[in-house]
């Protein structure tokens, strides 16, 4: 029997929705036994939406461990979704061995990071949740301040995507049971039934 080597696949593990849907494709789509899991975090201590959305975050007593409520519970710190993450792959890939790295920052824009952070690490698959609205995926213009940019913009899903001398997907949940919509270099807007 032949076995394929083992991958190191990086999830970039943020408090958002999109990243859970990004690590729950990775649990159901792109992980086997062999490989490796990074959840790698960026903190950026100096934001204000941590301090709101922490304040914002309802409690949950009954945190699940199942991957699409991954976020159940969190009240917003980076060590408790993180947690909760490592804990939902655990649970989904009991053979699949999980760590988590982070780093700050520090004046740096979250695509270089995670480029550097890649390379450093010999991640052979980066996966991220991505959220696009409608008018962005189809045209390609990114909202800022109400109104829609006549030049051409790219997020950092985008970046990623182009510029990763590795395999980078976009991931985006459609419903609860609609499947994903996966872009990367060689599939755009591709729809995964789940």
């Amino acid at each position: 029997m032949v076995t394929s080597p083992s991958r190191n696949v990086m999830v970039v593990a943020d408090p958002t929705p999109q990243s859970a849907a990004a690590l729950q494709y990775a649990l159901s789509h792109a992980l086997v036994e062999r490989d490796k899991l990074i959840l790698f975090h960026i903190g950026n201590p100096n934001s204000w939406k941590n301090t709101i959305s922490t304040f914002l975050r309802r409690p949950n007593h009954s945190a699940a461990l199942a991957p699409n409520s991954v976020l159940d519970g969190a009240s917003g710190t980076d060590t408790d979704f993180l947690d909760q993450m490592k804990r939902a792959c655990e649970v989904a890939q009991p053979k699949i061995n999980v760590r988590v790295e982070k780093t700050d920052m520090d004046g740096k824009d979250k695509a270089t990071i995670i480029l550097s952070k890649s390379k450093a690490l010999g991640i052979d698959l980066i996966i991220i949740g991505q959220k696009r609205s409608l008018s962005s995926a189809i045209l390609g213009y990114k909202r800022q301040n109400g109104s829609v940019k006549a030049a051409k913009t790219i997020d950092t899903v985008d970046y990623l995507i182009e510029n990763s001398q590795c395999t980078c997907v976009g991931v985006q949940k459609k419903g609860q049971n609609g499947g994903y919509v996966i872009n990367s270099k060689t599939h755009k807007n591709f729809w995964l039934l789940a």
